[in-house]
């Protein structure tokens, strides 16, 4: 049933929660986990102001997103997980969703923040993908006693 499952991971707590669980879930099932990382530049739009060290940034990230891809690597090969990893630049919750329609994903995976009683008027990356996506997802949501 779910043959191919995205991971988007960043690295941070969140991420690594719903990594985990996307990685268990991979186990039971034998699937693939295509771990993804999404270099989101700051700044403004990109046509309209390309900073002189817009190079060196893109390739900090990359380098980063390399390591934490690496590392979640470890974490799935001890599950006897395979493993693909993939990079996209863009902003992360349109990039997650573009890549999981695009490349045929069956679920994509991915932790929540604890953003208290009113964070849910703001919205972040997960509940972005959660509205937009047509791939099925699973959410893993950090509780307070997890912060």
């Amino acid at each position: 049933m779910y043959d191919h499952i995205l991971v988007p991971y960043d690295g941070s707590d969140e991420a690594r929660r719903g990594a985990e669980h996307g990685i268990e879930l991979a186990a039971a099932l034998d699937s693939t986990v295509h771990a993804l990382y999404v270099i989101d530049l700051p700044g403004t739009p990109r046509a309209l102001a390309l900073r002189d060290d817009e190079e060196e940034m893109r390739e900090e990230y990359r380098n980063y997103g390399e390591e934490v891809l690496a590392s979640l690597g470890t974490v799935a090969e001890e599950h006897g997980v395979d493993y693909e990893t993939h990079f996209k630049t863009g902003a992360p919750s349109e990039e997650i969703v573009e890549f999981a329609e695009d490349e045929g994903m069956d679920a994509i995976v991915l932790g929540s923040a604890f953003r208290g009683k009113l964070g849910n008027l703001l919205g972040g990356t997960t509940d972005k993908v959660v509205r937009t996506s047509s791939v099925p997802v699973i959410s893993q949501r950090m509780s307070v006693n997890d912060i």
